[in-house]
């Protein structure tokens, strides 16, 4: 389950208007329409968001994500054509448009279309009430606004207390994979990881920081190799305590160094 809340839309225009397809109609059949505009429409009457960064696997109903997989490898031999590329003759292609359409739902933004990993949580028996630091964590993702690689690491500092819950080691892993699995803008996907922690662990503090290489930067527009963007979410003690915050940031500096 996602914690970071779909905010509420306004009143959605219609479904033809974004899409070029006509939606569902109440009370009638609905064969023929795109999986896709169903998913939208179940969305849009829940009132909620379903930005680049959002998590919709509770709208999507069993068989749908292959009949999505369907239209989306459609919808990308049309973009392969406008680009004039001969896939009917050109070997390297000829397969291209369903390779993109698995890679994007199975891999590259399977956190929008799958709920979270299940996370065993244990609690804090021996009533453990020091730093912890879980890190570096290798982070794939896409930039929402080129769609070009983020790769980076992120660290987590943890400060529990006797009523924490506390999660595996590679279960960090693994909820940070769910949540940068999607299209992000670093600032908002480190406060997602921060929210999400959050809530399962319930620590006094909390602090998240987070180094990439952006390949909208390195591969397009300026094309400098070197820029990193770095960022960090501080939350309780680590926000109030400057001393519990140097000392993080100390050792994931000496970490990284």
């Amino acid at each position: 389950m996602s914690t970071h809340k779909l905010r509420p839309v306004d009143t959605p225009d219609s479904a033809t208007a974004s899409t070029g397809q006509v939606p569902p109609q109440a009370g009638g059949t609905d064969e023929g329409v795109p999986v896709s505009v169903k998913i939208r429409e179940r969305i849009k009457a829940a009132q909620r968001r379903f930005h680049a960064n959002d998590n919709i696997a509770e709208f999507i109903e069993p068989g749908e994500l292959e009949k999505l997989l369907d239209e989306v490898q459609g919808k990308m031999s049309e973009v392969l054509s406008s680009l004039v590329i001969d896939t009917d003759s050109d070997h390297n292609t000829q397969d291209t448009a369903r390779r993109v359409a698995k890679m994007y739902l199975g891999e590259i933004f399977k956190g929008r279309y799958h709920a979270s990993p299940a996370v065993t949580e244990f609690p804090n028996a021996e009533r453990l009430n020091e730093l912890m630091i879980v890190g570096p964590i290798t982070v794939r993702s896409a930039c929402s606004h080129h769609l070009c690689p983020i790769i980076g690491k992120v660290w987590i500092g943890v400060m529990p207390n006797e009523h924490s819950n506390l999660i595996g080691l590679s279960k960090y892993a693994r909820l940070i994979d769910w949540i940068m699995s999607r299209p992000q803008i670093q600032e908002e996907a480190v406060t997602q990881v921060a929210d999400l922690l959050q809530d399962r662990m319930q620590p006094d503090g909390l602090a998240v920081v987070m180094e990439a290489d952006h390949f909208c930067m390195h591969w397009r527009g300026v094309k400098d190799m070197d820029s990193k963007m770095i960022n960090s979410v501080m939350r309780g003690s680590f926000l109030k305590d400057a001393n519990l915050r140097r000392e993080f940031l100390s050792l994931v500096n000496h970490k990284k160094g």
